[in-house]
């Protein structure tokens, strides 16, 4: 393992904060995913009290999403039963939105949902809490709205004067990973630490192993002979590239490439997932490919991109046309009274094309980039085909099943904007 400026492997500094966590908080709990990097935490947590003579019990709060390997199912089911005399359980089957990207009709599934029990994918476990369990469930809530509100649920329920949630994301693995660890706001933190962030009153999140490596990760697995989930085996026999071996909701954007590998590694679950959920069998068979947004799309013959886009959304149900036309108009809009600030270097890009256009020479964010103001082309040919709003990225956008247009960092919508306002305001604490 790596040393670190203070000349203590990531190893060492997990340890440090671990101690440093034990003592500060009386109720602890680890959000166990299955996958590798909160198991490892999980491991990193079970030694630490075992080897340190901790006898109180570690929460584990597991979210069961329905649709998984049975490997993964299996991994957690040997985990909870073989920690017993550490651990307190909270095995989570609600039936909260999951976003999903396999169809378009649906923009979220259920998983758990009572009324399509006849095609669940599997049964619940017997051990498990429900939505009966929780005073603050509701129907319109999402999966990572449930997270937050857990944590306030077992603070209360623990009458806990701290309460700590650990969490294992790592900084290598996104962006926005990186941006949950170095916030700018240090006083959202406890006692300053960056690998920490306050949730609620009295409540945090902590990032014990925010600084390791995947390497990291399987050396640790393999030096101490922890446990793990054997589906990572099968990935890398596939060949699946460490950055895309994921056991999350199978049905998200960012799964569609290895949703096929379904088929092929659990063909019982498979089967089941298809009839679970909308444009699984489609997505599973074309995710990754030109049919689905992926690789280089072409235009077919006696086509605009513009001509196509409207051609694509009327394959769409009215409910999801609708959607992707008001997120459209809000862009349009957008670039023409507000612009997108772009570098010198595309700027110069897009004079060279004989694009019209207006610089702004001020902004109001923070940014040495220009706000460019400009109508929405059919397509372009530059490197930044990404920053520039084109009819071509919403063809992408439709074929993706991206309801939320991520790919083309649309602006919301004014429900969406409501929406958005009814949560900052709900759970102003965790923001400030």
């Amino acid at each position: 393992m790596k040393k670190s400026a203070t000349n203590k492997n990531v190893y060492e500094l997990a340890q440090e904060r671990l101690s440093f966590i034990f003592k500060e908080f009386d109720n602890i709990y680890v959000s166990f995913s299955g996958g590798k990097d909160s198991g490892v935490l999980l491991n990193l947590c079970l030694d630490f009290m075992r080897k340190n003579h901790i006898t109180r019990k570690l929460g584990v709060f597991h979210m069961d999403y329905e649709a998984q390997y049975q490997m993964t199912t299996e991994y957690v089911d040997r985990i909870l039963q073989g920690n017993k005399d550490l651990i307190e359980t909270y095995r989570v089957c609600v039936p909260f939105r999951v976003p999903t990207c396999a169809s378009m009709y649906q923009e979220y599934w259920r998983p758990w949902d009572e009324n399509v029990h006849d095609i669940w994918v599997r049964e619940r476990p017997l051990e498990c809490l429900v939505k009966e369990d929780f005073n603050f469930f509701n129907d319109q809530m999402w999966d990572y709205e449930f997270q937050v509100e857990f944590a306030q649920w077992l603070h209360k329920k623990k009458d806990a004067t701290r309460t700590c949630c650990l969490v294992g994301i790592r900084t290598q693995e996104s962006f926005n990973r990186w941006r949950t660890i170095y916030s700018p706001n240090r006083y959202n933190t406890y006692h300053r630490l960056t690998w920490t962030h306050h949730i609620w009153p009295d409540v945090f999140n902590a990032y014990p192993i925010y600084d390791w490596k995947t390497t990291d990760i399987w050396v640790a697995n393999g030096k101490f002979k922890w446990d793990y989930n054997k589906l990572y085996d099968l990935y890398y026999l596939a060949g699946v590239p460490l950055e895309k071996q994921r056991v999350a909701s199978p049905f998200i954007s960012a799964a569609q490439e290895t949703l096929k590998l379904y088929k092929a590694i659990d063909p019982q679950t498979w089967a089941r997932m298809v009839g679970r959920v909308n444009g699984v069998n489609f997505a599973g068979i074309y995710g990754g490919t030109k049919a689905m947004g992926w690789q280089s799309i072409k235009l077919p013959p006696g086509y605009t991109w513009k001509k196509y886009m409207f051609f694509l959304l009327d394959t769409l149900p009215e409910e999801t046309r609708k959607r992707y036309l008001e997120k459209l108009a809000v862009s349009i809009e957008f670039w023409k009274t507000k612009g997108g600030c772009l570098a010198e270097s595309t700027i110069e890009k897009l004079r060279e094309a004989g694009v019209k256009f207006h610089v702004e020479h001020t902004t109001n964010y923070k940014t040495e980039k220009k706000p460019v103001k400009m109508d929405y082309l059919d397509d372009i040919n530059i490197p930044e085909f990404r920053e520039i709003p084109t009819y071509k990225r919403m063809c992408i956008c439709i074929m993706k099943n991206d309801h939320a247009c991520k790919y083309m960092g649309f602006a919301l919508t004014k429900s969406e904007r409501e929406r958005r306002e009814r949560i900052l305001k709900k759970y102003k604490n965790i923001f400030t």
